[in-house]
């Protein structure tokens, strides 16, 4: 569209993602309006989104979860027209995507689909891939807005059809990071440096983008926000809905959103995703390094309390050498409750000699 940079951009939400858009746009000639539920003190700053819908013509929505893109388009929609195209980049469930469409369009409006990937740096870079979904005449006219953003423009088709997409190579993204993070608990487990692996998957066929930024990170315990634990674990809980709404069994990415379940509970949901590693890695050296590896300060204390409460669950004495005493108990009813229980007894007993390996070494470290 020839005269695109004479009509105003509307920028709604300033997190990690819509500043760095904002930022793009500026540079590259575009005059922009923000708003963010939580006032920033930054150029152009709205009192609402309905204010942002009187000024601009063009309005991107980078608002984090299903909820908060309804109440937006509801929001705007008392000031929306037939000049405005409303572009969303949310990732949210198909169903609130078409949902918010029909709010915009409703008011006479248009509405794209525009999920993206890329984090933190590709924001600031400009080098986001947009998935479209929507009215072709319409993402052609705003084309030149979401170029100033992006390094890539995929077409997907229908409105719902381009967070499909984006759901999808999420759930890729998420298992990744989740059998990276195993992988390296593996190789530490075994006493082989993490940097010999992180060499190893460099020339391996299934090595990534997402690996090459990830896995010296998580090694480093670096979870500074790029993409967090919690817009993650929305969107792996999405993928799961969708499969059970159409009876699809996803054990690999229950088992990812299971993980990034941990994270939250235990305070870390704005960490970056990678940070599922800490279940995994208690002792993690430099990437490369062949040194020694560093401990964490409260592994004695974890190990000791694990310890208790597997010994205490098994409900028997084990020897030093980690074999069980049985203790009498009550007959089992069946064969097959005796052999669950020998293989939990099995399983249990195999975990508390590895937790006390670490002990050991916890000890002699000192």
């Amino acid at each position: 569209m020839p005269h695109s940079k004479h009509k105003k951009i509307g920028v709604i939400g300033l997190g990690i993602i819509g500043h760095g858009v904002t930022a793009n746009l500026r540079r590259k000639g575009f005059p922009v309006f923000v708003w963010n539920r939580t006032p920033r003190p930054v150029p152009n700053f709205v009192g609402s989104p309905a204010e942002l819908a009187a000024l601009c013509d063009y309005i991107q929505i980078y608002v984090s979860d299903d909820k908060a893109l309804l109440q937006t388009v509801n929001q705007l929609s008392e000031k929306l027209a037939t000049r405005h195209i409303v572009i969303a980049h949310s990732t949210v469930a198909p169903d609130s995507m078409r949902a918010a469409a029909e709010i915009v369009e409703g008011r006479g409006a248009r509405f794209i689909e525009a999920p993206f990937t890329g984090s933190k740096a590709a924001a600031g870079k400009g080098e986001l891939v947009y998935y479209i979904g929507g009215n072709e005449a319409a993402w052609r006219e705003a084309r030149p807005i979401l170029e100033a953003s992006s390094k890539e423009i995929i077409e997907i088709g229908e409105i719902g059809q381009a967070t499909a997409i984006k759901i999808a190579t999420n759930m890729v993204t998420a298992a990744s990071v989740q059998a990276t993070a195993e992988a390296l608990a593996l190789v530490q487990a075994l006493g082989v440096p993490l940097g010999k692996f992180v060499e190893a998957m460099q020339v391996n066929a299934s090595y990534s983008t997402t690996l090459a930024m990830k896995m010296p990170k998580m090694i480093q315990r670096d979870f500074e926000p790029h993409f967090s634990v919690k817009h993650m674990l929305k969107d792996v809980q999405i993928a799961n809905q969708l499969g059970l709404s159409h009876y699809l069994d996803f054990g690999v990415t229950a088992a990812a959103c299971d993980r990034l379940v941990e994270q939250i509970q235990w305070g870390h949901g704005d960490d970056d995703y990678s940070a599922i590693a800490r279940k995994y890695l208690s002792q993690i050296a430099a990437a490369g390094s062949e040194g020694a590896q560093t401990e964490e300060p409260n592994v004695r204390t974890t190990v000791e309390a694990i310890v208790g409460g597997v010994e205490s669950f098994v409900g028997s004495d084990l020897t030093s050498s980690g074999q069980t005493e049985s203790r009498p108990t009550k007959a089992p009813d069946s064969d097959e409750a005796k052999e669950a229980t020998a293989l939990r007894r099995g399983f249990l007993t195999q975990l508390l000699r590895r937790w006390r390996q670490l002990l050991k070494r916890s000890v002699s470290s000192k």
